[in-house]
């Protein structure tokens, strides 16, 4: 069977005249020498080769251009699987696991969540996350550059690195305030607790049906937000000195860990994605030898089965596998980039999808069973001292750690863990951000220039983040005021009206 040469070489002759001749897949990979926007072409030439002998195979390379070594240094691929699996892992599993999850939960039917859930799950999570996957380890760019196969398409490459960068500019921000609880968690007794000479005199009951007023509510609103200083948007008030360093501090960190991209945040996920599974367990084991946990385990997976009646049980399920998975940031495009060619994608969309769901539905146990204890105590409903984000992470649940014995340990334990899925989810939304911008500008992968663009966009992110930090900040990213931040998929996390959370689903 014989085949006019031009209708089989063509591929393998046409590279990009500016980069001296045509360039190889695998180079752009650093692995061989074929366009990338040619594979195909190539493994049809190649399957056509195998089947016609040598006389084909001379014949086509004597028509072969010559490769010439692009100018600009290789792309990077993972060190190995078990990097990319725990950056995914790292990335998706973050602090919705911990705090919107099991409040979503027993606040939409207890167990009987877990079926529009775990649909949702099924028919739109795992097909949108495998598509993320696919386009981004066979396309070998970034968010950006990936579009080129349907340039039209481009914005929205374009708007995932736009909403990267907004989501890391207030992500960043929570890992501050979980750096600063961290290092008030070394003190003894806790600032937040009954003991502390600061807020000793609340821990008393306000009202004859015995309820209390938390001193670590008292903590989070004065000495965190300082909302006792603001008197609204038009009186932002001054900077938080104490969080601006913590801010800072959290920058640099970012900055060293991924300082040589993938190769060394790669290392790091090592520890940052599965030291959270070690505290979960522990605070699950802890839980569980506590009074009244029993009841908050129940309160939390009892089931209503007419909840699923309600729209707005499955709108949460919806807006909860969108949040948790990050699909549409570009972060997962960006770090599947970094894979080979023939890596077993639908495996690792399966591992990372179901794994990230598992763990906030474990995760729930070690939440719960705190409070219930703690509801045990105070001789209160569970449903009184539940609450979902920062008011679950910096009030409801350090106020019960607070009770427990040794609370030193536990309080560092558990805003350690906060900081570690912090961390590993903004690696994964900056390594969307530099990935996009460095296909665009290759030359920028040298080290020296990546370097300075690296520290360049952590420093300006750091400028910009001291605006959220003021004393107004909670209405800004908080209570929503703001409407353009409505827009983040996060920032809805924050709402008590979890309406706002569809927006991620529409990116």
């Amino acid at each position: 069977m014989k085949f006019p040469p031009d209708q089989w070489t063509e591929g393998l002759h046409m590279g990009d005249p500016q980069e001296g001749g045509m360039q190889s897949y695998g180079s752009a990979r650093g692995e061989g020498s074929t366009s990338p926007d040619r594979a195909h072409g190539l493994t049809r030439t190649e399957s056509i080769v195998s089947q016609d002998g040598p006389d084909l195979h001379h014949h086509l390379e004597s028509h072969q251009a010559p490769s010439v070594p692009s100018s600009h240094p290789a792309r990077e691929t993972w060190g190995g699987k078990y990097e990319f699996l725990l950056s995914c892992i790292g990335y998706c599993v973050g602090l919705g696991n911990v705090w919107r999850f099991p409040y979503l939960c027993y606040r939409n039917g207890g167990g009987a969540f877990l079926i529009p859930y775990s649909i949702m799950l099924f028919f739109t999570g795992l097909p949108l996350f495998l598509m993320e996957l696919s386009l981004g380890q066979y396309g070998a760019a970034g968010p950006i550059t990936v579009w080129k196969c349907c340039p039209i398409l481009k914005g929205i490459g374009i708007g995932m690195l736009l909403v990267s960068s907004l989501v890391s500019l207030y992500y960043n921000v929570i890992i501050a305030w979980t750096f600063y609880y961290l290092g008030q968690s070394f003190q003894s007794p806790l600032p937040w607790s009954c003991e502390s000479k600061l807020y000793f005199h609340l821990c008393q009951n306000v009202s004859s049906n015995g309820s209390t007023f938390s001193p670590s509510e008292a903590f989070w609103n004065e000495k965190v937000l300082g909302v006792v200083h603001s008197t609204g948007l038009s009186d932002p008030g001054p900077v938080r000195w104490e969080l601006a360093l913590c801010l800072l501090a959290a920058w640099f960190i970012i900055f060293l860990c991924m300082l040589k991209g993938i190769h060394s945040s790669g290392k790091v996920v090592y520890f940052t994605a599965t030291f959270p599974y070690f505290v979960i367990i522990v605070l699950i084991i802890r839980g569980a030898t506590l009074e009244g946990s029993i009841d908050g385990v129940r309160f939390y997976l009892t089931a209503d089965w007419e909840r699923l009646q309600s729209a707005q049980v499955w709108n949460d399920a919806a807006s909860q596998i969108f949040y948790s998975l990050g699909i549409g940031f570009g972060g997962l495009l960006s770090m599947a980039s970094y894979n080979k060619f023939d890596n077993n994608v639908i495996r690792d969309t399966l591992v990372i999808a179901i794994g990230n769901c598992s763990t906030s539905f474990f995760a729930g146990f070690a939440i719960f069973s705190i409070l219930g204890h703690m509801a045990w105590k105070k001789g209160v409903p569970v449903g009184q001292v539940a609450d979902s984000g920062p008011g679950l992470a910096f009030v409801a649940y350090p106020e019960a750690l607070a009770l427990l014995p040794g609370s030193v340990f536990w309080s560092i334990l558990f805003f350690l863990m906060l900081f570690t899925l912090g961390v590993d989810t903004l690696f994964g939304n900056m390594e969307g951000i530099t990935t996009a911008v460095l296909d665009e500008l290759p030359y920028l992968r040298d080290w020296r220039w990546k370097t300075i663009f690296l520290g360049s966009l952590c420093f300006v992110f750091y400028l910009l983040g001291l605006l959220l930090i003021t004393d107004v900040r909670v209405g800004v990213i908080g209570a929503g005021d703001f409407t353009p931040f409505c827009l983040l998929p996060g920032q809805c996390s924050y709402r008590k009206d979890n309406r706002d959370t569809k927006c991620h689903g529409y990116l």
